[in-house]
């Protein structure tokens, strides 16, 4: 494939990791931060996914100032590479304080801590010269629902997201929705959750939504249909594609790796909504546990390419026959209609 069908992808250096799952230790050697930087232009990658201390390492305890001009080197590193900076998120839920939940916490000091370094993570942003913030409420739930009040803990996400709009006036804030895990009762599950959420901010058009085709798989739900009702209402803003072996644990295999069908159909609404026009292909993915280290970049190229191979195949779809069947409501023959056009046969 010699070019990107129009697309521009990205990941994070979270994806080139140490073979860890939630059950066990690394069984590879830690790569080199600078050299996960230098891996995205020969994989065929424009742009980086970024929390707060991945562009400011240790950033707790280090001045506004400082973390400034620390931003600023990342900026002309990532501008010496040729990378865009996708997103930035505030990595709240490794820090000791928010182990109940950062923006949720039922102590006042927590949540002023969280919305502090969220206002930093927006300025961080700036610098950087993105716009697009991501919230993913990692740990904003409970394990048992006694634990805080779920009516006040939503009015606590609401006050926090008005903060952040307020503090800058270009910042958007896209809420990334999961389930489950870490925590087992989950405040914002679904981007529905997300997006009503969003509609209740003082500034609803600089509130939007990201999906995780893990995350809707682990919510019961069809990754294709999330991005579909948040693309109608215009709040697609980035998506993080890879795949899902059933409820388990969030696995984060390769796009495609477990259930094509569901990915050609993932492919076939982005295409539909032109979403190549204004958002980028976020992979998501990890290396499998047991892959050696010196091949421990192919799960971040086969998504790569797998996505591109899709969109040829959802361009080349023959979009009369679909029509002719679906008038004839003739529902087996359109289902063979599309598994044979996989298989190319």
């Amino acid at each position: 494939m010699s070019d990107n069908r129009g697309y521009r992808f990205s990941f994070g250096p979270w994806n080139i990791h140490e073979g860890a799952d939630p059950f066990g230790p690394p069984v590879r050697p830690t790569v080199e931060y600078a050299k996960k930087l230098a891996s995205y232009k020969k994989l065929g990658f424009d742009a980086i996914m970024l929390h707060d201390d991945d562009v400011v390492l240790q950033i707790e305890g280090k001045s506004h100032a400082q973390v400034l001009k620390e931003a600023q080197a990342f900026k002309n590193m990532l501008d010496d590479l040729g990378l865009i900076p996708e997103i930035l998120a505030p990595r709240l839920w490794e820090d000791a304080r928010g182990i109940d939940g950062a923006f949720t916490a039922n102590d006042p000091a927590i949540r002023r801590w969280a919305i502090d370094r969220s206002k930093q993570c927006a300025d961080i942003a700036r610098v950087l010269g993105t716009d697009l913030m991501i919230l993913w409420l990692a740990r904003e739930g409970t394990y048992i629902r006694e634990a805080k009040s779920a009516i006040t803990a939503h009015r606590y996400l609401i006050d926090a997201i008005n903060v952040l709009l307020e503090h800058d006036s270009s910042i958007r804030v896209s809420i990334e929705p999961k389930p489950n895990e870490p925590m087992d009762h989950a405040y914002i599950p679904t981007i529905g959750h997300a997006l009503a959420l969003a509609h209740q901010t003082k500034d609803p058009g600089r509130v939007g939504g990201v999906i995780e085709t893990a995350h809707a798989i682990l919510a019961g739900l069809d990754p294709a249909d999330e991005m579909a009702f948040a693309l109608q209402a215009g709040k697609l803003w980035s998506v993080h594609l890879n795949d899902q072996n059933g409820l388990k644990y969030d696995q984060d295999k390769s796009f495609g790796a477990a259930n094509l069908r569901s990915a050609f159909n993932q492919v076939r609404v982005l295409e539909e909504a032109g979403y190549a026009r204004f958002g980028m292909v976020a992979f998501d993915v990890k290396a499998m546990r047991t892959q050696p280290a010196d091949k421990a970049l192919a799960h971040l190229d086969n998504s790569r390419k797998l996505f591109l191979h899709l969109v040829d195949k959802v361009r080349s779809f023959d979009t009369q026959a679909e029509k002719q069947l679906r008038d004839q409501r003739d529902y087996e023959a359109l289902e063979m209609l599309v598994l044979k056009h996989l298989m190319g046969v």
